[in-house]
């Protein structure tokens, strides 16, 4: 019975804290019936883990790679790329298969009648040494807007420390590895949809 009452308050407390957000504005309701979003992504003011900005998490990255030639510029070259490559197709990707009737879709540069914007606040990137690893986690404030009315703000959202979701055995690719952070943020987002569909 013991271990009965400790898996289920591990569960419970493994459950809450995987859904860890904040309604700032709005409601979730508001989005009730919205077929399809535009989805926009914000990088602005981003904070890296242990750094006080994402530029001295740059600058530490680099010089850490300064003996190999070509390394430090090709780590901060992928750190930005690694966005529009890993990280914003995963989140669509995400996002849309967890509505396999196609109820709500979203997608990038669409002329839609809402858009969702997605602003990244905090990555902690995560590590993997084969013996130890961390996944990676994303803070980010999700706003849904009347694309054409921007001062119509339906809902604002915050998601914070969204576990990054295992992208396979060995995830040594830091751009991976957030990437199953966007992921585990769309289903965050999606799961509370779907209670108002």
């Amino acid at each position: 019975m013991k271990k009965y009452i400790v898996l289920l308050f591990l569960f419970s407390f493994s459950f809450v804290s995987a859904q860890r957000f904040d309604i700032i504005w709005g409601k979730m309701s508001n989005l009730k019936g919205i077929p399809a979003f535009n989805v926009i992504f914000d990088y602005t003011n981003l904070q890296v883990e242990g750094f006080e900005t994402e530029e001295a998490f740059l600058a530490d990255k680099m010089e850490k790679r300064k003996d190999f030639e070509g390394k430090p510029e090709k780590f901060k070259k992928d750190w930005f790329e690694n966005r529009e490559n890993k990280y914003e197709p995963k989140f669509i990707e995400s996002f849309n298969k967890r509505f396999d009737k196609g109820e709500i879709k979203c997608d990038k540069d669409r002329d839609l009648k809402y858009t969702m914007n997605i602003k990244t606040t905090w990555i902690y990137p995560g590590y993997n040494l084969v013996e130890f690893s961390q996944p990676a986690k994303i803070s980010a404030t999700i706003t849904v807007i009347e694309t054409a009315n921007p001062d119509n703000i339906l809902l604002v959202i915050k998601f914070d420390k969204s576990i990054g979701l295992a992208q396979g055995i060995f995830e040594f690719d830091e751009g991976y590895r957030i990437a199953g952070a966007y992921e585990k943020l769309a289903k965050n987002m999606t799961m509370q949809l779907k209670r108002f569909l």
